[in-house]
């Protein structure tokens, strides 16, 4: 069981959980874990769309500013469960798409090219965001989730994790003297100190993550003032420098993100369907990111009904990236993920506390960009434990699977190897010919095809969920074979007491918007 303040998701009772130190600073972690995607998806566009460090400083902010809104939002209204809303990488390739598209290629300023990329961006994530919220809300995405079986689980949610290994080690590897310091002491910190020192247990396992950065952090700046890097490589100096990220010098002191900042969107019809296709992928992915949410928060098995309400809300939290002009897409930050298994604390109230921490900081921007200007590698380090718990996850499924069955063998074994093989050939073509497999005339459309076939838990997660309810499905053996009776009495809302307490709406909602 997690450790939990007061108890698990639920909102406290009065006095309880008064915003106490504890509960501040563990919030002010989950903060500093999401930052670094929110640095690196920016950091890797912003450049190619014709930003400066400028541009790149206040999408930044825009990102955090609303990531910490959707936070609220999905804990509030949506799953409720304590995930973090944030940047998500499978938006990045359609984004690359626009960017390299034809009409902004003889635009000659780089800050009106940016500024039209970045619209064009902001009009297909408008319509994208369509589809989750059609499929969340309309309780379609409810009636497939139903069908889900702890063994066709399995490859969804632990890709979910283990597919991000290479943001793992291979980050780590680009300035190795302050990634792997940050690897070693995070494991030390939060499973051998605890183990060890007979006073302040919880502490090191719990604050582990914050124990580590202050440390590696210093370690780097020490290394930076000192001339370490002083005749290095520029790759190696923008890795391994703490003054090389060009945040601090582009951001303002206070400045407050608005919708349309960048102009009024424009559209494109086939920007439009490729974004739509790449919306549908992070649905998926965030479904197996919800379901290892409730397991790590101490929670009953989510109920369809509410994984597919939350999918509503992260439509709704694409459509607040799209007016904002992020130049990225939303889903659950499967870092955030991680961290509930690292500290064992799965409250709600920590999470909307760190969204009050996104939000603060993404005002305040020279503050901000203090934090987001950790070294990239540190966060790697961090990354390598908490994709890793997020993947064990899902293989802690095969508790209510029956391992001794060869229909159950073929389907896991065929579902990862396929997950795994099939988004290497289109990753491996894409590096080697510089567009991938699918290559047509239209860009819209060779994105549609290979940005699905690039996402390990996408195709991990639909072999799977084909194969699982398509083989023997009438037999009774097989039922229990796939863990399928199980998760019965999670099939519905009504059928578990508990769901009212993890899942029910805040202001007696629920009156109004009733899951079933």
């Amino acid at each position: 069981m997690a450790y939990v303040l007061c108890s698990a998701l639920s909102t406290p009772p009065h006095g309880c959980l008064a915003v106490n130190s504890e509960a501040i600073i563990l919030g002010f972690q989950h903060f500093i874990v999401m930052l670094g995607t929110t640095v690196i998806i920016p950091s890797a566009l912003v450049p190619q769309m014709g930003g400066g460090n400028d541009e790149k400083a206040r999408v930044i902010q825009t990102l955090l500013f609303v990531a910490g809104i959707n936070t609220l939002f999905q804990t509030f209204f949506g799953s409720r469960l304590p995930v973090v809303m944030g940047g998500s990488y499978t938006f990045v390739a359609p984004t690359i798409s626009i960017i390299l598209a034809g009409r902004y290629k003889n635009e000659a300023d780089p800050h009106e090219k940016f500024l039209r990329t970045m619209r064009g961006t902001q009009g297909a994530l408008i319509i994208a965001s369509t589809i989750q919220m059609i499929l969340g809300f309309s309780g379609l995405w409810r009636n497939v989730v139903r069908l889900l079986s702890p063994l066709s689980a399995v490859p969804l949610i632990s890709l979910v994790g283990f597919g991000l290994y290479e943001l793992g080690f291979p980050g780590v590897a680009k300035c190795v003297e302050i990634g792997l310091p940050e690897l070693i002491l995070l494991v030390a910190f939060s499973q051998y100190l605890p183990r060890v020192l007979h006073f302040g247990k919880p502490i090191f396992g719990r604050f582990g993550v914050l124990f580590t950065i202050s440390i590696v952090w210093l370690y780097a700046y020490i290394l930076t003032i000192s001339g370490a890097y002083k005749n290095a490589p520029p790759k190696t100096q923008v890795h391994c420098r703490v003054d090389r990220s060009g945040l601090i010098s582009g951001a303002p002191w206070i400045r407050v993100p608005y919708p349309f900042q960048w102009g009024a969107p424009t559209f494109d019809a086939g920007e439009a369907f490729a974004m739509m296709m790449t919306s549908f992928i992070a649905l998926v992915e965030t479904t197996g990111a919800f379901i290892a949410a409730s397991r790590y928060a101490s929670a009953t098995m989510i109920p369809p009904s509410i994984i597919s309400r939350g999918i509503g809300w992260q439509g709704i939290s694409i459509l607040i990236d799209s007016f904002f002009g992020t130049a990225n897409g939303t889903s659950v930050s499967v870092e955030n993920v991680g961290l509930l298994a690292l500290t064992h604390v799965g409250s709600r109230r920590v999470v909307q506390i760190s969204a009050g921490f996104m939000i603060f900081f993404a005002i305040l921007g020279k503050f901000g960009a203090l934090f987001a200007s950790i070294p990239l590698p540190i966060f790697a380090g961090m990354y390598c434990i908490f994709f890793a718990y997020v993947g064990a996850c899902g293989l802690s499924f095969l508790q209510f699977c029956n391992l001794n069955s060869f229909r159950t063998k073929f389907i896991l074994g065929f579902s990862f190897f396929m997950g795994i093989s099939v988004p290497q050939y289109f990753n491996e073509y894409t590096a080697v010919a510089g567009y991938g497999p699918v290559h047509t005339g239209a860009r819209w459309f060779n994105d549609m095809i290979n940005v699905p076939f690039s996402s390990k838990p996408f195709v991990a997660g639909l072999v799977a969920y084909f194969l699982d309810n398509t083989i023997e499905t009438h037999n009774n053996t097989v039922r229990k074979d796939r863990g399928y009776h199980w998760w019965d009495k999670f099939r519905s809302f009504k059928k578990d007491a508990r769901s009212e307490e993890f899942y029910s709406l805040p202001f007696n909602l629920n009156k109004f918007f009733p899951a079933v």
